[in-house]
């Protein structure tokens, strides 16, 4: 039987190898029984110059499918197909063969679903972004990582492999790197007026795991939580994936509405708040309302998640004390990320549980993942303890708020009567309000579709709908590209009317 070269075909065009399309395409057809065992291949000289590819590439895929039994090849007489089938390839051949590949992959699926807990995480919405290699105007949460000092921190790491390479081999501690613990104790007793130990912080790969960690370890299924509304997507989709129910809570000026809290959740067992910068408004929740929550998780016997994602960008003033500072009960889960700060695939961030819970989450992390890289967990402890970690903030603040400025200025020039953008003390972002009535989403859309990347204020809302704008992330872009962007969205939007 000559075998049906028909059914090769490759695209160039094709994300995947050449090799891999020629591969896949020659075992399903195999697969299929479109050819029968013991069946020749033409060489890899022949089908080389028929397909229009190098021999190289044939040779590989060859090769590929002798390693799995698929082929064999015989010195001197060529390669051919293997006449005894291992059972489960007959099998699939049968399957293949009793219907078209499409009713077959949907019949098999509708016998399998997964959990609802994991329907649930698998459908949040988490500001998941394509790859990509430089950032867009207008993204939001992304650092400057061409300000980053790359040099010096390859240099340390470079240090780290040559005088610690056994230490780093081995499996991390899941508690974290204790000179990176007892460094972060200093930084946020001096900078945030946190109160704990080093046993008490733990390393995590990033505030998102410190989330979910959180909601699995403090929730039973059924139980309430209350979230801000609008409110982070990632702590809402950490929340929802422990099954617990979800109560918004919305935000005034002050910040998160505790008599609303009272009043609608009096059974609370979860309280999630960003106190000193509420995302995505930009709040700060006042020293009272601070206080008053504090009282209101005390009656109610209640944890607080206090997520403090970049309080060190403050352009004006001092921030207030974390409300871990106040807290006299260890009712307050302290969350904190150097993602922000330093660069996004850093992966670390560290949470400070109350020191009754420091087994409980430090098991919980070990079941996870075991820990997080001990190479940047040790880079990081001596960038900090040689004080480049606070140079670096520093220099990025003053960066910052002269990128919010020039941010505000375009906006005023280009965008009047369609966003109104307002500086703020601190922050990675700023809220364009919209004319009351418009659609956030729509005008999105809109500019994407310019190259432009902005977030609609309504889309972090559960039950509010008094909230539309764009959010215009600055921190990522610099000041040209900033300019460029605004005069971008002002064309995109030139004729828009708020449908």
């Amino acid at each position: 039987m000559v075998f049906p070269l028909v059914n090769l075909t490759i695209n160039g065009s094709s994300r995947d190898s050449l090799t891999k399309q020629l591969y896949e395409q020659l075992r399903l057809t195999i697969l299929s029984g479109s050819v029968a065992p013991g069946t020749r291949l033409p060489s890899s000289r022949d089908l080389a110059e028929q397909l229009g590819l190098s021999r190289n590439t044939i040779m590989a895929a060859y090769e590929q499918l002798v390693a799995e039994a698929y082929l064999e090849s015989k010195v001197g007489a060529g390669t051919f197909v293997v006449k005894n089938l291992p059972d489960a390839f007959l099998r699939a051949q049968q399957l293949l063969s009793s219907g078209p590949p499409s009713t077959y992959g949907r019949t098999r699926t509708s016998r399998r679903q997964i959990s609802k807990r994991g329907h649930t995480l698998a459908t949040a919405s988490v500001g998941l972004r394509d790859h990509i290699k430089r950032p867009r105007a207008f993204q939001t949460g992304l650092p400057d990582i061409h300000a980053f000092p790359f040099k010096l921190w390859a240099q340390m790491a470079s240090r780290r492999y040559r005088d610690q390479v056994e230490e780093l081999l081995h499996y991390p501690d899941p508690a974290g790197y204790v000179p990176l613990r007892e460094e972060i104790v200093n930084y946020l007793s001096t900078t945030r007026g946190v109160r704990c130990k080093t046993e008490q912080v733990i390393i995590v790969n990033g505030s998102q795991q410190a989330l979910d960690l959180s909601a699995r370890i403090l929730l039973n299924d059924g139980d309430v939580a209350c979230v801000e509304d609008p409110g982070y997507l990632g702590s809402l989709a950490a929340i929802r994936g422990s099954e617990a129910t979800v109560l918004p809570i919305p935000i005034d000026a002050e910040g998160f509405d505790v008599d609303v809290a009272r009043e609608r959740a009096p059974h609370a067992k979860l309280i999630s708040v960003t106190p000193s910068r509420q995302y995505p408004l930009g709040v700060t929740m006042s020293l009272v309302r601070r206080l008053e929550l504090l009282n209101w998780a005390s009656d109610i016997d209640a944890w607080i998640l206090e997520d403090d994602y970049d309080s060190e960008y403050r352009y004006k003033g001092f921030p207030l004390a974390a409300l871990q500072g106040l807290d006299t009960e260890g009712r307050v889960i302290y969350i904190g990320t150097f993602s922000k700060l330093m660069f996004p695939s850093l992966r670390l961030g560290y949470m400070v549980v109350p020191p009754d819970f420091v087994e409980s989450f430090t098991s919980a992390h070990a079941v996870t993942d075991r820990g997080s890289s001990w190479l940047h967990q040790s880079v990081m402890a001596e960038f900090i303890a040689e004080g480049h970690f606070t140079r670096h903030v520093r220099k990025m603040r003053t960066l910052y708020a002269q990128r919010q400025a020039a941010l505000v200025a375009a906006a005023h020039r280009y965008l009047k009567g369609i966003l109104d953008v307002r500086p703020e003390d601190a922050g990675m972002h700023l809220v364009g309000r919209m004319p009351e009535g418009w659609s956030d989403v729509r005008a999105s859309k809109l500019v994407a579709g310019a190259g432009i990347e902005t977030e609609a204020l309504s889309s972090f809302s559960i039950e509010t709908r008094n909230h539309h704008g764009l959010l215009l992330g600055y921190t990522g872009v610099t000041e040209p590209e900033i300019e460029d962007g605004v005069r971008t969205m002002a064309k995109a939007l030139g004729g828009f009317t708020g449908a």
